[in-house]
């Protein structure tokens, strides 16, 4: 592998391992309404925002953090409010109970009106229009949370992606990956240039320790670490799995004021691709270089898969971010690219299918779910035990196997995910 080729897949893993506070859905709508207020230059007295469906599918039912509340119209109005631009997927990251005050009497002044918007045949899109005094302004994010397509004020365009004009976030060109590409360089990469995934560990596995301290959703981590000595879970490396997992979930999903490190626009995906690795390794004395390089190979392959899938799909990312651990773990197993290989189709043969019905407290339990599965497939594919191109959609050729997961989850789960938002707007 060739310097310039690390240098570009280093490049890209800083990208799209970032840190983030709160579900990156409803972040990413008051990153947006505050890049629009800062284009206005003062504090709006109209906002209207529209959404894609996805958007608006994960940001109904989730936490926002240190309020105490869900869904979008505190998100909007923090934003409004004390947001901060610069910081990125943490634009709320000074919020206070002083602030959520003035927040809450800010929406019952403002008008604040949030639509979908179904035609825009994009699943990542978000446009804030504001307006105060007679002056308007807008922003537009599309096809990344933190993407800037677009950013006007009083109809001068102050930033266009497409025109190239001065004063917003580009988009990088993507690098072209393959299975066999991700896992040499998570080989042979020099440690100091993967070196800041170590912070991904440190803030992952924290976020399961606060969980666990307090009470959080559904509290399915906490349950799990507290009853795993003489219950039917057991003591095991298996159960502080799932428990670090999911109880890392449990915060961030309630609206614990704890960053977490994502992966591809998504904490759970962060937290997914992370915890179990670091729980695996640590139990069985890795050494920090091998941590370092299983973090890589997990978090890698989750933006390997997530290029052909796109941020948001009615697939849920536990699948793809699980596929990513269990990788991670088959190399701390001892395994090589084969037994990687052999771990992704058992992944892919498993629970390819599984549904995304937006962010909410019970995203704890579908992320348990996955890493239980990136577990037995590792286990698998060390006794070189793997579901063949004779089982349903799996193929010999192991990234046509990840191609044909993101085809179903892309392409063959449309209609459903229109079905869940009907079902979800209309409860």
């Amino acid at each position: 592998m060739d310097r310039q080729q690390i240098s570009d897949i280093v490049a890209l893993i800083r990208r799209e391992v970032v840190p983030a506070i709160g579900c990156t859905e409803p972040i990413a709508v008051a990153l947006c309404v505050t890049k629009a207020c800062e284009a206005l230059g003062r504090r709006p007295e109209e906002i209207e925002v529209t959404l894609s469906p996805n958007i608006y599918k994960n940001a109904m039912g989730v936490g926002i953090p240190n309020t105490g509340m869900t869904g979008l119209p505190i998100a909007v109005a923090l934003g409004a409010t004390i947001g901060n631009s610069e910081y990125g997927l943490e634009v709320l990251r000074n919020t206070t109970t002083e602030s959520v005050a003035e927040a809450k009497n800010y929406m019952e002044q403002a008008q604040i009106r949030i639509d979908i918007d179904r035609e825009t045949g994009k699943m990542l899109y978000i446009r804030v229009e504001v307006a105060a005094a007679g002056e308007r302004a807008v922003a537009e994010i599309a096809d990344t949370h933190t993407r800037f397509t677009r950013i006007e004020r009083n109809g001068e365009v102050l930033y266009s992606a497409e025109e190239g004009t001065s004063g917003g976030d580009g988009s990088e060109a993507e690098v072209e990956l393959t299975l066999r590409t991700v896992y040499d360089f998570a080989m042979e990469a020099p440690l100091e240039e993967v070196e800041f995934l170590w912070r991904s560990a440190e803030l992952n596995v924290g976020a399961a320790e606060v969980s666990f301290e307090g009470s959080y959703g559904h509290g399915l981590g906490r349950l799990l670490h507290e009853k795993a000595e003489g219950s039917i879970f057991g003591n095991t490396l298996f159960t502080k799995i799932l428990s670090y997992t999911s109880g890392a979930c449990d915060a961030r999903m309630s609206g614990a004021m704890v960053p977490v490190m994502s992966n591809s626009g998504s904490g759970n995906q962060g937290i997914s691709a992370t915890v179990p690795v670091v729980m695996f390794g640590r139990e069985h004395g890795a050494s920090r270089e091998q941590l370092l390089r299983a973090l890589t190979l997990s978090h890698l392959t989750v933006i390997y898969i997530k290029q052909s899938l796109g941020r948001l799909s009615a697939l849920c990312g536990c699948v793809v971010a699980a596929t990513g651990s269990s990788c991670g773990i088959t190399y701390l197993m001892g395994g090589g690219y084969e037994e990687v290989t052999y771990a992704v189709k058992n992944m892919v043969a498993n629970i390819t299918g599984m549904i995304c019905d937006g962010a909410k407290p019970s995203c704890s339990l579908k992320v348990t779910s996955g890493v239980a599965t990136a577990v037995l497939s590792a286990a698998l594919a060390m006794e070189h035990r793997h579901t063949t191109s004779l089982e349903g959609i799996i193929d010999d050729d192991v990234d046509c196997c990840i191609r044909n997961l993101t085809t179903i989850g892309r392409c063959g789960m449309r209609e459903t995910d229109k079905l869940i938002l009907k079902i979800m707007t209309e409860k």
